[in-house]
């Protein structure tokens, strides 16, 4: 590479990396994937964390804000009522209003994949088509829960949800667990286009790919491995986070960097992102302190359904303290 190439390189690189750094990114600046956009689905999404009000009902207000937020900063969509939604602790109506609520909010700026996963595979098709009627773009579900669990099982939850409208459908790969050859087959139903998942053997995900016939997208769902996914060029066009409710910035940008081939300097976006991570996801007992940190950035969605316990003002506080320690965060960061 000569040093007129080289300086140019560099130059595209930071400006990647710069733009969305702090503040709100041009959707225009990001660098165009090596491998195209299958599906037109590359990028950033944010697992939304299901806001609710004092008491405990869906904040619709609140959606809207938390979304407007990851908008600003670069998040190309939004993954509904998923594990970090509590999606299996809300009711039907609930998650159909999440669905209504997020369509109206994001205004086609946005892809909303809409999680219909149930214990009841029957439910499971209820809200898919709830999905398709409130206007999301895909649908996506966990396997079969509790219920289920022999391949054949799978292979038909699957194709009855996936059947249940004409909306792409992303399996949700929760666990680590892939297996390559028999995987494969539920890519040949009608609407099976890509995957979600959340786990770091990205080498079998990769020999999954490479037995699909047909275009398909995958994503990552491991905040603190998006760079060792993202690195797989030729399988993984995104990623999928809960800590990207809280610093969605940092994503985008590890997402601009690696795609520019700045894999230094995503790094170290990454290493930053995984303290957060360890701060939000790890230091605390309850799980409802991950939603302390919304409140924190001035974005207070709620506490954690039960079986999760609430966090005390005094946690809360305690938590302020150690987030201002950390300075990753910053307060009142919210879009109004």
């Amino acid at each position: 590479m000569n040093e007129i190439k080289r300086r140019d390189f560099i130059a595209r690189a930071v400006a990647a990396g710069a733009a969305c750094a702090v503040g709100s990114v041009d959707a225009k600046e990001r660098p165009a994937a090596e491998n195209g956009d299958p599906l037109g689905m590359a990028g950033v999404y944010t697992a939304l964390f299901t806001p609710f009000t004092l008491d405990d009902r869906v904040n619709e207000e609140m959606l809207g804000r938390m979304m407007e937020y990851g908008l600003a900063n670069g998040i190309k969509g939004f993954y509904l009522t998923g594990g970090t939604g509590e999606g299996l602790l809300l009711s039907k109506d609930e998650r159909k209003l999440v669905y209504r609520v997020a369509a109206k909010a994001a205004k086609g700026r946005a892809k909303l994949i809409a999680h219909v996963g149930c214990v009841n595979t029957n439910d499971a098709v209820e809200l898919a088509r709830a999905a398709a009627d409130a206007g999301c773009d895909w649908v996506s579900s966990v396997p079969p829960v509790y219920y289920g669990q022999k391949p054949a099982d799978v292979y038909n939850h699957y194709r009855l949800i996936s059947g249940a409208t004409d909306l792409p459908f992303l399996i949700y790969a929760n666990g680590g667990v892939v297996n390559p050859e028999a995987d494969a087959r539920l890519f040949d139903l009608r609407n099976v286009k890509g995957m979600k998942y959340t786990g770091t053997n990205f080498y079998d995900v990769q020999r999954l790919k490479s037995r699909i016939g047909k275009e398909a997208v995958f994503f990552s769902g491991s905040d603190q491995h998006a760079i060792a996914a993202l690195s797989f060029g030729d399988v993984f066009a995104g990623v999928i986070g809960t800590l990207q409710n809280v610093i969605p910035a940092h994503f985008v940008r590890i997402w601009n960097l690696v795609r520019a081939n700045d894999f230094r300097a995503a790094a170290q976006v990454q290493s930053e992102a995984n303290k957060a991570v360890e701060f939000v996801c790890h230091t605390f007992a309850k799980q409802s302190l991950r939603k302390a940190a919304m409140r924190y950035i001035g974005l207070d969605c709620g506490m954690f359904r039960p079986p999760h316990e609430p966090y005390t003002e005094a946690e809360y506080a305690d938590f302020c303290a150690r987030a201002d320690k950390l300075g990753i965060f910053r307060r009142n960061q919210g879009v109004a």
